[in-house]
């Protein structure tokens, strides 16, 4: 049984609805920040790095202890392991308050299961420390072997994480209540929601007060005081914008096979068939004997039987400007399968039937 998968979006009953801008915008300026360290993880049961690196790391932690390791010495230390220790730093955050923390294995070691970040510096990509982490990781993975070579993993061990293992030690300066302006940039570029945004900001709080900068910015006129200009985005972020209506797009995931077709999707007069051609081969060979006196040789003749099958194309109509609805429903009475199916939207979109994007990934 074919199967044809389209995804569609049948239950929205208006090509445009009514958003808030907290979810179809950001602020400018607030943003997240991250955070980056290189670390080493202790405490490991045999599972570390057998690399030079951590080795090399391990030396030059002792160095700052007064412990010195002479040259040439190797510890042939498997309990630990040199990781990369990551973090994302929220918008205004403040000294003391703490960041989850993700530690990813750098070399082999197997499994990070029972270990110990020591103290791991964090800096931006300005170079500066902004948090320290320090804690013992909670693995979610597991790696057990044997001496005969048999091995099982579950999930990954080589990553964990310590649930507020860092403590922010710089604020991000921020010029948000420096500026006589707000300006909140759309997530999807279009120049319809963003006229809707100056409408309705406009209609509330008085005209001139925002205006349109391009199809993603907008600039607000708001009060310079920061507590003021708090509740002044309290309230502009939960004003409710009319969404502009998509651009008609088809999207087909070619190793899939799965189509996607938008609400604004439209399609001129047009007519399809599809149909299928069996070409078959059987291959039926025959013996001949001579007659017993005629002193002749056993010959072999081959007998192919070729025949044709076509099934019966089978035909659909699209009339002017039909919806959604009725091009799946159209499509899925022929039975197509998803290879055939971008066949058929593409030849459409040759003959310039088809009023949309086609978009393969």
């Amino acid at each position: 049984m074919k199967l044809i998968l389209l995804i569609s979006l049948f239950l929205i009953t208006s090509n445009s609805y009514a958003e808030r801008i907290k979810d179809i915008a950001n602020i400018d300026g607030v943003r997240e920040n991250q955070l980056l360290g290189y670390g080493l993880v202790v405490g490991l049961n045999g599972t570390g790095d057998k690399t030079n690196f951590s080795e090399q790391s391990l030396v030059s932690m002792l160095k700052k202890f007064g412990i010195n390791v002479p040259p040439g010495i190797k510890t042939n230390a498997k309990n630990i392991a040199a990781v990369a220790v990551s973090a994302t730093l929220k918008s205004f955050a403040k000294p003391g308050q703490k960041l989850d923390v993700t530690i990813s294995s750098l070399g082999n070691s197997k499994s990070l299961r029972g270990g110990t970040l020591l103290v791991t510096p964090l800096k931006a990509l300005n170079g500066n420390i902004y948090a320290v982490a320090q804690g013992n990781l909670i693995v979610g993975g597991l790696d057990a072997s044997g001496k005969d070579g048999s091995r099982i993993t579950v999930n990954v061990p080589s990553v964990g994480r310590i649930p507020n293992g860092a403590i922010i030690e710089r604020e991000v300066p921020n010029a948000f209540s420096e500026k006589p302006f707000i300006r909140i940039n759309l997530k999807k570029s279009d120049f319809t929601t963003a006229t809707n945004v100056v409408n309705s900001i406009d209609e509330l709080l008085g005209k001139g007060t925002a205006k349109a900068l391009d199809s993603e910015t907008i600039e607000i006129q708001a009060p310079s005081a920061a507590n003021k200009k708090v509740q002044f985005l309290s309230v502009i972020e939960n004003i409710e914008v009319t969404v502009g209506e998509a651009a008609a797009k088809v999207i087909i995931n070619s190793r899939t096979g799965t189509v996607v077709i938008n609400q604004a999707v439209r399609v001129k007069p047009a007519a399809i068939t599809h149909g299928g051609i069996m070409l078959k081969i059987n291959e039926n060979d025959e013996i001949e004997q001579p007659n017993p006196l005629a002193q002749g040789r056993t010959a072999q003749n081959a007998d192919s039987d070729v025949s044709v099958t076509e099934d019966k194309g089978r035909m659909f109509e699209f009339s002017e400007g039909v919806n959604l609805n009725e091009i799946v429903n159209a499509i899925n009475k022929v039975g197509v399968a998803p290879s055939d199916l971008v066949v058929i939207l593409e030849a459409l979109r040759q003959a310039d039937a088809l009023k949309a994007e086609l978009i393969v990934i």
